[in-house]
């Protein structure tokens, strides 16, 4: 004991006389430090980037449900098999069958495929709900009662659309938060009415407020319900608007294009397609995910002739892409920050070798009063641990600095996690100590008499 409290006693003396030399040398300690510290803020803004990427990728395949496929449809002008084969009575005969995504199109996957564990039709346009004097724009999306779990849509108060209410059409809605907070910011919505376009709605349930991320895509199945009033399908199609009806005025164009033996009837046909904006279906088991998309592209390729008026997207498959590429593109800038921290050090090196030899004569006095080799390199190797340890800490409030500006600036999200900080001020740490031996070696190892010379 007496033995570890002479070691102790000896050596804090060192380390006594290393900070009595840094703060000697205030300046030039600090940029002998700055390498550590923006090679630590480097390393933590990098992996607090990284971890918001991350972060964000998981929200998204949260928001867009688990093992999700979506099928849109091309509104771009659309190709069949017959266009490639030259035969322009094939194309015309095959553009005049497809009629693109329809309602039977979605009961036909639910139906048929063993993989598919649930779908909903997505129909959606834009209204204005009025109440008690006051409108507001909405958009109105026509959903089966599945959506709600498709999407991870959680119902705040009341309920979803039940069987009789999916199936028979009856006017019945979900409204979202911005909805109700317009209308019935003071009262519960439940069981009251909104009027949109010419029907009255009653409100069976209230969405919870929905945290939307500025890059997610609606094309993937990812967007906010707080703007939206939920009502079922066949209700859309029986009561609001049904586009795949053709209207007296468009089968007349249609008759009068044909009788000129132009295009414009084949055109107006093109506009009335599309039935449903969009389908979500939902795999049983994720390794399914891939060949039951394909499975779905064959059966609408047979539905509709041929014609790639479609396009099947598996958005958890993006996602996942998304996120490896991101890993690759964090392990870059982590790399490139590592190497912030070792060029740190070795500027930390060469400054503590220049001040062996500026403090030769230092040295020489101390092992001329009794200063071993021990005490020497204890000196000179807490002048360098210090430097990086101090360095370090004010690296990591320069890293947490950098992350938080980037979040506001590049609204980037950025989350600095604890590992992230650990990581960076152990690596500063050990910089100090495997950079700061060599010259603390070199000072030890200087002749006492020859250091008096000096």
């Amino acid at each position: 004991m007496k033995e570890l409290q002479r070691l102790y006693r000896r050596y804090i003396h060192d380390v006594i006389i290393a900070i009595e030399a840094i703060l000697a040398n205030t300046v030039k300690s600090l940029l002998t430090g700055l390498g550590i510290m923006f090679g630590v803020a480097a390393v933590i803004s990098m992996l607090a980037i990284g971890k918001g990427a991350q972060q964000e990728v998981l929200e998204q395949i949260k928001l867009v449900g688990v093992n999700n496929i979506i099928i849109t449809p091309v509104k771009d002008d659309v190709v069949s098999d017959s266009e490639t084969s030259g035969d322009e009575d094939s194309e015309n005969k095959g553009k005049r069958k497809s009629r693109g995504l329809t309602l039977q199109d979605a009961q036909a996957i639910a139906q048929t495929i063993p993989s598919v564990a649930q779908v909903s039709p997505v129909i959606s346009m834009n209204y204005y709900a009025v109440n008690q004097g006051k409108s507001y724009p909405i958009v109105l999306e026509g959903v089966s009662s599945d959506y709600f779990s498709l999407l991870n849509v959680t119902i705040e108060n009341g309920n979803i659309f039940n069987p009789v209410q999916n199936t028979k059409g009856l006017p019945v809605c979900v409204i979202g938060q911005n909805v109700k907070q317009k209308f019935f910011n003071q009262e519960d919505p439940v069981g009251k009415y909104i009027k949109i376009g010419e029907n009255w709605l009653e409100i069976v349930g209230v969405a919870e407020k929905r945290d939307f991320t500025s890059s997610a895509s609606d094309e993937m199945g990812i967007s906010s319900s707080d703007n939206k009033v939920f009502i079922p399908s066949k209700t859309l199609l029986m009561r609001f608007k049904d586009r795949s009806r053709i209207n007296p005025e468009v089968l007349e164009r249609m008759s009068r294009g044909r009788g000129r033996g132009n295009a414009s009837g084949d055109q107006a046909e093109q506009k009335i397609q599309n039935q449903l904006d969009k389908i979500v279906v939902q795999v049983k088991e994720t390794e399914q995910l891939s060949i039951t998309a394909d499975i779905i592209k064959r059966m609408l390729l047979r539905r509709h002739f041929e014609m790639y008026d479609f396009q099947v997207t598996v958005p958890e498959l993006l996602l996942k892409q998304q996120q490896k590429t991101n890993d690759i593109f964090n392990i870059v800038l982590g790399a490139i920050a590592g190497i912030s921290l070792l060029v740190g050090g070795i500027g930390i090196m060469n400054i503590m070798l220049a001040s062996v030899w500026e403090r030769i004569r230092e040295i020489g006095t101390r092992q001329a009063i009794g200063a071993s080799r021990k005490d020497i390199i204890v000196q000179f190797l807490a002048e360098s641990t210090l430097i990086s340890v101090v360095g370090g800490l004010i690296g990591i409030f320069l890293g947490v600095t950098f992350a938080y500006i980037i979040e506001i600036t590049a609204d980037i999200k950025t989350i600095v996690s604890a590992f992230s900080v650990i990581v960076a001020f152990g690596v500063s740490a050990t910089v100090g100590v495997i950079f700061g031996y060599l010259p603390a070696k070199k000072a030890a190892e200087q002749d006492p008499v020859e250091s008096l010379r000096h």
